[in-house]
């Protein structure tokens, strides 16, 4: 694509995304972290379905591991890229769990959203390393903060619920890169994936907004 073709896409596309994602964002509470109207899952089933439902309810956590998945598309190995945000996940709610502290969670969780959506829509190619890096660092992040809705269950419901979010994650991510490789398998170009990016950074936009000044 033309750099004056890419320019006009930014500038059709861009701002209409920001306003979908401040509108998506704004429906929903600011800090949705936590599935079962808050409820600590006392069973096994309730921890798997808390598991389940905790990355999709948090737009800013589903926005990330879509990115992901588009991320890791087009990468050597890119069934196993997604296992670096997954597996990084579960240790941060392990690092939650042990009551240790992790600074500007909800900065730097909104950061790794926007990061993604911005490198989608830039095009850039990064090398593999550089991306399992930004996964994992985001991951400790992501799952520190999921860890918040888990704090205080038993070893049975949170076996459950690290089972849950885990499998969810990766099949949300593994979905999106088989949308994406299908579309391309059509003949798409590359404007699929900018404007998915475009969506995802706008999400991350309206909420390191809402990280920062929250009123």
């Amino acid at each position: 694509m033309s750099r004056q073709a890419h320019t006009s896409l930014v500038r059709r596309f861009v701002p209409a995304l920001v306003a979908v994602a401040a509108i998506m964002s704004l429906a929903a509470p600011a800090q949705a972290h936590h599935a079962m109207d808050g409820q600590l899952p006392s069973s096994l089933f309730g921890g798997l379905l808390s598991g389940l439902g905790h990355p999709v309810i948090g737009l800013d956590h589903l926005a990330f591991v879509i990115g992901v998945g588009l991320a890791a598309a087009n990468l050597p190995h890119r069934a196993l890229m997604p296992l670096a945000f997954v597996v990084a996940t579960v240790l941060g709610v392990v690092v939650h769990l042990t009551a240790a502290d992790l600074p500007l969670v909800e900065v730097i969780i909104s950061l790794s959203v926007l990061i993604v959506g911005v490198l989608l829509v830039s095009g850039r190619a990064l090398a593999s390393a550089a991306w399992v890096a930004l996964f994992a660092i985001a991951g400790l992040f992501h799952g520190y903060a999921y860890g918040e809705s888990i704090v205080g269950a038993e070893p049975t419901p949170l076996a459950a619920y690290f089972v849950g979010f885990a499998a969810i994650q990766y099949a949300i991510a593994m979905g999106a890169m088989s949308v994406l490789r299908g579309v391309s398998a059509g003949g798409a170009t590359r404007e699929p994936l900018r404007v998915a990016g475009g969506v995802v950074a706008g999400i991350g936009l309206v909420f390191m907004h809402q990280a920062v000044w929250p009123f």
